[in-house]
């Protein structure tokens, strides 16, 4: 008889497959679940390889920006001028340093239309071009092409012949003003804060530029183009401000069609100066390249909540002090501060004048430390650091004494000050500096010596003694419009104004009406009107903080904030240029537990702001867009 045995533990195939195809499916929602951690939303179509990822992975990335090197451009200039060559190179040097890839094209490539395979165009002095380049030029922007151009672009024909402005007024939106005089052998170029091209510039920054090759200034016509800078030195020339402003644009970005085009009213190669203005005017490079090719740009607003620009209101305790009280009135009304600069002689034979002001604001030390006997003067008058460091400290407690209150800040007698002053000032533990002297920026700076750091801010206004003073202008009508163009012209910067009074001007009786009338419009515009120690503390720690942007996929930007300063930083307003139309925008963290923060979107202008509130010192904070394009 036969003995069968039955086997146990046989393999279950069928389990072992349905095993297997469990495990796969998790492995792709992990894989998935992970890159949409990284990336965002997207779709199925995104991971599969196409045939631009193949040609790039075999052949290398091609490039994606084309600079003309215009012949026709160059038969006008004298015979053996090397001018456009060596415009053409220092646009390669800064591409190459900034890691762009590109070509340089020839007239016909654009003629040929062949050039829509660039995304972005450079036409560097290209003042000549054929009828065919501007039409191929034009299709070009219009079906969503970038352009970055210098000068006169297109107002000669090709055979040299001047064609005008057409081709400025109907793409760029421009109105030809005048160019600028070589007689002048620099000119100053004031740059606007708050705009994607300028993140990351000092408001109102002069740059300096050449005059050499005649730069151009121009009006925007068009609300479609955006000025970004002016000419116009209000210090210098005449004029009324605001006119002169809005006709001097030397650079202006914008859209015409579906494409973005910046333009420069001078070549690059015409920037000089310090290595400051070199270091500016290469992130004002960068940021106009990544504007033109559509990367988000990301930056620290400089005034907190929503304002735009913001006011201080400095009056000077000097002859008729009495006259103070005209002006209290009208701040207590009003219900704004002011910052009131006393000196300590002064304050100790008006000790009932001075005690109440700190009801109005603060007090801060008027302080003689010498003087230059003129500009070009070689020798120093300024004192000694020890007599500055004894003036300035004897100085402040004094005032502490007799205010019972804080002196956080100085200004120097001749608003003159030197290295010595700045050592003076920490070690007596002033915050902040208050001076007449010409600054490079309308908004204020920070000096750092060591662990302290002092912040430095400046007259950027016409104060009375120029009003009524040097002006003759004993009409209050007078008196608030010319106030009211420096103010005007602050706010269009983005700057901080400074309305510096003095009791035996402004604050006479017949003249402080005005003063209401200017903090009214600059409530009426917006301003932050405030003291110098608050812009002092606000200053100090918004300078800390830092943002970084990029883009994750197709539809995320990932948004960095971090603060490595000392101090819990509040009312932050980071600014973020989107570069696209987006919708049903959410907001994530990339960490659990990380405080999400508060945003709005202008979709409009493709603009999130991200409002940030207690960001701790030492925080980092990174937050993720998702988003969907319009069209999907």
């Amino acid at each position: 008889m036969a003995i069968t045995t039955k086997k146990r533990g046989g393999v279950n195939q069928a389990l072992i497959v349905l095993s297997g195809i469990t495990i796969l499916v998790g492995s792709i929602l992990i894989y998935l679940y992970i890159l949409r951690g990284v990336f965002g939303r997207f779709n199925a179509a995104e991971l599969l390889p196409n045939t631009k990822i193949i040609k790039e992975a075999l052949y290398g990335e091609k490039p994606t920006i084309g600079i003309l090197y215009s012949k026709y451009t160059e038969n006008m200039l004298p015979v053996g001028s090397t001018w456009l060559n060596d415009n053409v190179s220092t646009w390669k040097k800064f591409l190459s340093n900034s890691n762009f890839n590109y070509d340089v094209i020839a007239d016909s490539t654009i003629e040929l239309g062949m050039a829509n395979k660039y995304k972005l165009l450079i036409l560097p002095g290209s003042k000549s071009l054929s009828d065919k380049e501007i039409m191929q030029l034009k299709k070009y922007i219009n079906n969503g092409g970038s352009v970055f151009a210098t000068s006169g672009t297109a107002s000669y024909s090709n055979d040299g012949k001047w064609r005008g402005w057409d081709f400025f007024s109907e793409v760029f939106g421009l109105k030809f003003s005048k160019e600028i005089s070589p007689s002048e052998f620099t000119k100053i170029h004031t740059l606007r804060g708050g705009l994607p091209i300028t993140a990351n510039i000092p408001a109102g920054y002069p740059l300096r530029v050449a005059t050499w090759d005649r730069p151009m200034s121009v009006e925007v016509l068009d609300p479609r183009t955006v000025q970004a800078s002016f000419w116009y030195n209000y210090r210098l020339q005449d004029g009324l401000t605001r006119d002169q402003i809005k006709k001097s644009a030397g650079i202006v970005y914008g859209t015409y069609g579906a494409g973005r085009f910046v333009w420069m009213g001078f070549e690059i190669s015409s920037v000089i100066g310090a290595q400051e203005d070199y270091i500016y005017f290469d992130r004002l490079f960068n940021n106009c390249m990544n504007w033109l090719s559509y990367n988000p740009i990301a930056f620290v607003r400089d005034w907190p909540a929503n304002y735009n620009a913001a006011a201080v209101i400095v009056p000077t305790l000097s002859k008729d002090i009495n006259n103070i009280n005209n002006l209290l009135r009208i701040l207590n009304s009003e219900k704004v501060p002011a910052t009131f600069f006393v000196d300590p002689t002064q304050a100790e034979l008006n000790k009932g004048v001075i005690k109440p002001l700190v009801r109005y604001g603060e007090i801060g030390s008027l302080v003689d430390i010498g003087y230059l006997t003129s500009v070009s003067d070689t020798i120093n008058k300024l004192n000694d650091f020890d007599t500055q460091k004894d003036k300035l400290s004897n100085a402040k407690t004094s005032l502490e004494t007799i205010s019972g209150s804080k002196v956080l800040g100085c200004m120097p007698y001749y608003g003159i000050y030197d290295q010595n002053t700045i050592q003076a000032l920490i070690q007596s533990k002033y915050k902040y500096i208050f001076t007449d002297s010409l600054t490079d920026r309308s908004v204020p700076k920070t000096i750092i010596r060591g662990d302290s750091l002092l912040v430095s801010m400046s007259k950027t206004g016409r104060d009375d003694y120029e009003v009524i003073r040097d002006f003759g202008l004993t009409d209050p009508n007078f008196q608030f419009y010319t106030y009211q163009e420096d103010l005007d012209r602050i706010l269009f910067e983005g700057g901080l104004y400074s309305l510096k009074l003095h009791t035996d001007y402004q604050c006479k009786p017949e003249n402080i009406g005005v003063v209401k009338k200017v903090i009214e419009d600059l409530k009426r515009k917006g301003f932050w009107i405030t003291t110098l120690s608050q812009v002092e503390n606000w200053w100090a720690r918004r300078n800390y903080v830092e943002v970084r942007v990029n883009k994750r996929g197709d539809t995320r930007i990932s948004l960095t904030i971090s603060n490595p300063g000392k101090q819990i930083v509040n009312d932050l307003v980071i600014q973020l240029d989107m570069s696209e139309a987006a919708k049903n925008i959410s907001l994530s963290a990339e960490i659990i537990g990380t405080k999400i923060a508060k945003y709005r979107y202008d979709k409009n202008a493709h603009i999130i702001y991200v409002y940030i509130n207690d960001l701790l010192p030492d925080e980092s904070r990174t937050y993720y867009f998702d988003y969907f394009k319009p069209s999907t």
